[in-house]
């Protein structure tokens, strides 16, 4: 395994953990704290367990799929933190770290995915060129 990988499952773990902290910092009364709050726990932690799924696929198609899953995750986990800070249930200032890292992890797995589905038109290419030349 790669040292990015290993950094990129490290950096996405860690993320997972500090919206964990953050879900258990709300208040237990209120509420809408507590619904939104969950929604963010799901689709923060999730982010990972897509990642290290993708990791894992049987193909580079499974893995930009399972990195797909983590981006639409990365989405609703911003989603939730915008919802949170609406709602006046975080303050602003406290989720600014968490929606930067949220970004940050979102530039990344765009740029893995366009970059291997570029490889692999290229390589679709290659083929394609290849069998017309033999034919």
């Amino acid at each position: 395994m790669s040292t990015s990988a290993l950094d990129l499952k490290t950096r996405t773990r860690d993320f997972a953990l500090r919206v964990i902290r953050l879900y258990s910092s709300l208040p237990k009364g209120d509420a809408v704290a507590q619904v939104l709050g969950k929604q963010m726990l799901r689709s923060a932690t999730s982010v990972g367990a897509n990642y290290r799924e993708g990791c894992r696929g049987r193909s580079d198609a499974e893995f930009v799929a399972k990195l797909g899953e983590s981006l639409k995750e990365l989405e609703e986990t911003q989603y939730w933190f915008e919802l949170l800070t609406g709602a006046d249930c975080v303050a602003a200032p406290q989720m600014t770290v968490l929606a930067d890292e949220a970004g940050q992890l979102t530039a990344i797995l765009t740029s893995i995915v366009k970059a291997r589905r570029t490889a692999r038109s290229a390589q679709t290419s290659r083929i394609d060129t290849a069998t017309a030349t033999t034919a």
